[in-house]
């Protein structure tokens, strides 16, 4: 058993002592992964990749009882939990205050994670689509979710899943043909209002 994963059961079993340990064996991956995400926003982004990974962490262990299972439920809560800051930051950046009354956008499925989103209506817009497909298929949402708002390789998402890379590309491709559908469905019904 590694470290990281016998600390994770040490937090599991209501050790808030471990939790103070946790942070630096996790703390570059999780800053590399923030970096990697934040590096393809917009350029004037307020949201730095410490200050992402530092909510995220806070919102992991500050929390009531956490449990994970091990090093890839870690990471896969990690990664939902930097994906609803970001989605925060983008809804922030949208409310009226902020000049949020623009026009939305849909995003074209086909671009993730290829191109990064300089809107937030298209964080918003990827947000929406995955929680639908994850009604239809919790997993192949969260290799969705790591792909597009971690900007994890196939490689590392695969690791984080625990899946072999073949079941992610598998995934991935599906994931990405679900979300071409929805979108193409959302362009003919806006084009028919």
């Amino acid at each position: 058993m590694n470290e990281v994963t016998r600390i994770l059961g040490a937090i599991g079993q209501g050790d808030r002592q471990a939790a103070a340990k946790l942070l630096p064996l996790v703390y570059d991956e999780l800053r590399k992964l923030a970096a990697q995400r934040l590096a393809r926003e917009k350029p004037g982004q307020t949201l730095e990749p410490t200050a992402l990974v530092h909510e995220a962490y806070l919102r992991l262990v500050g929390k009531g009882d956490p449990h994970w299972d091990g090093r890839q439920h870690f990471f896969a809560a990690a990664a939902e939990a930097m994906r609803r800051i970001l989605v925060e930051n983008a809804r922030s950046k949208l409310s009226g205050k902020r000049g949020g009354r623009r026009a939305r956008q849909d995003l074209a499925p086909d671009a993730i994670p290829l191109t990064t989103p300089h809107d937030p209506l298209e964080v918003l817009a990827v947000h929406e689509a995955l929680d639908r497909l994850a009604e239809k298929s919790p997993r192949k949402a969260e290799l969705a979710k790591l792909r597009y708002f971690l900007g994890c390789t196939m490689a590392e998402a695969a690791q984080i899943l625990g899946i072999a890379q073949a079941t992610a590309e598998e995934d991935w491709t599906y994931a990405r043909a679900w979300l071409r559908r929805q979108w193409l469905r959302s362009e003919e019904k806006n084009q028919t209002e």
